[in-house]
C-alpha cells in the first residue's frame, strides 16, 4: 500500500515523570491542537523507506518535540498570548516554567535518539537545533528594524522554518544509512524551499489574505517586526515611511497607505516570486529522480504535492 501523509502520536504523558505534574499539565496544553504536519511528512517519508515501525515513532516525536520547544521560547521571546486558541504557556504557567519545558523537551530528543545509536542522526538534530538557535537570534534582532530586506527574512526562514523541513526530508534516510551526498543535497534545497513557503503563506495570514485559519491580522506588525511580505510591500519605502507603515493598526490603514491597487499589484508579484520556487522545487524532484542510485521512486509522487498546499493553503487537487 501506497503510504501517505498519517498521523503518528509522538506524545503520551508517561513520556514524562509522573512526580512534575505542572510540566505533564504544560504539555497537555501544547501538544493538543497542533496540527503535526511535520511528523506527518517525516511518517510519510519514513513509510516509503521501510524504516521500522518503533523508528517511525522515534523520528515523529523528535521532529514534534523540537517544534514545540520552539513554540515554547517563540510565544515567550515574542510576549504571544495565544497559541492554537489558547493561552501560551508564559502566560498560564509562567516564563521560567514555558523555558524550562522547551529546554527539556530538547534534552528528551536527545536522550531519545542516543539510545539507538545513530551518531549521524544525532550529530544532524544536534545541527539542526543549533540552526534554529540562531534564526530565533537574527529574527529577534530584526523588531523594530523598520528597513529589513527580504533576503535578511529569508536567512532567518532558512535556519528556522527551513531547517525543519530538511530534517522531515534527510533524517529517515539518514536513519536508514542512506549517506548519498547527492541525495541529501537536493533533500536540503527541497526542504529549504518547502520551509521558505510554508513561511511567506504564514506571513500573508497577518495580512488577511488566503488567512482561511482565522490568523489575527497585523499580529507580527503590532509586535514591531516587519515580515517577508510587509518588507516586500514596502521594499521601495524610504525609512521615515517605513516606520509610518509598522505603526499601522488596521489592514484598512496598511491599503491606505500604500493603495489598494499596488497592495493588489504587489501580493501578484509576491505570488509569482513563489510559483518559480515552486518549478525551482519541481526541478530538483525530477533531478532526484534521474539519479541512478535513488530506488525508491515512488516518494517522489507523494513529495511532489507538498508545495501547492504550503504556499495556497489549500487542499491538494483544489485550484489557486
Amino acid at each position: 500500500m501506497k503510504p501517505s501523509i498519517s498521523s503518528v502520536k509522538v506524545y503520551q504523558a508517561s513520556d514524562f515523570p509522573s512526580y512534575l505534574p505542572k510540566l505533564n499539565n504544560l504539555y497537555d496544553d501544547l501538544f493538543s491542537g497542533g496540527k503535526g504536519f511535520r511528523s506527518r511528512l517525516t511518517s510519510m517519508v519514513c513509510g516509503h523507506l521501510e524504516v521500522p515501525k518503533e523508528k517511525v515513532v522515534l523520528l515523529c516525536q523528535t521532529i514534534e518535540f523540537i517544534h514545540n520547544a520552539s513554540l515554547l521560547h517563540d510565544d515567550l521571546v515574542d510576549r504571544s498570548h495565544l497559541r492554537r486558541g489558547k493561552t501560551t504557556a508564559w502566560l498560564k504557567y509562567t516564563p521560567e516554567y514555558a523555558v524550562l519545558a522547551g529546554d527539556y523537551l530538547l534534552a528528551r530528543v536527545m536522550v531519545n535518539l542516543s539510545s539507538h545509536g545513530n551518531v549521524q542522526l544525532i550529530h544532524y538534530t544536534a545541527e539542526m537545533i543549533s540552526d534554529l538557535l540562531e534564526g530565533e537570534w537574527i529574527q529577534d534582532s530584526l523588531v523594530g528594524e523598520w528597513n529589513v530586506e527580504l533576503s535578511q527574512l529569508d536567512q532567518v526562514h532558512n535556519l528556522k522554518t527551513g531547517s525543519l523541513f530538511k530534517w522531515c526530508l534527510r533524517a529517515p534516510f539518514i536513519l536508514k544509512e542512506i549517506y548519498s551526498e547527492e541525495i541529501h543535497e537536493l533533500l536540503e534545497e527541497m526542504g529549504g524551499i518547502l520551509g521558505l513557503l510554508f513561511q511567506r503563506s504564514d506571513d500573508l495570514l497577518d495580512f488577511d489574505i488566503r488567512n482561511f485559519e482565522g490568523k489575527a491580522v497585523l499580529g507580527d506588525l503590532k509586535s514591531g517586526y516587519i515580515n517577508s511580505f510587509g518588507a516586500f510591500l514596502t521594499e521601495d519605502f524610504d525609512p521615515q515611511k517605513r516606520k509610518s507603515f509598522a505603526g499601522c493598526e488596521s489592514l484598512e490603514a496598511v491599503k491606505l497607505m500604500v493603495g489598494e491597487d499596488r497592495f493588489n499589484q504587489r501580493l501578484s508579484d509576491f505570488d509569482d516570486i513563489n510559483k518559480e520556487l515552486i518549478e525551482r522545487y519541481h526541478h530538483y524532484l525530477s533531478v532526484l529522480e534521474s539519479l541512478q542510485d535513488f530506488t525508491w521512486k515512488p516518494v517522489l509522487a507523494d513529495l511532489a504535492k507538498l508545495p501547492d498546499p504550503l504556499y495556497w493553503r489549500k487542499k491538494s487537487g483544489e485550484k489557486n
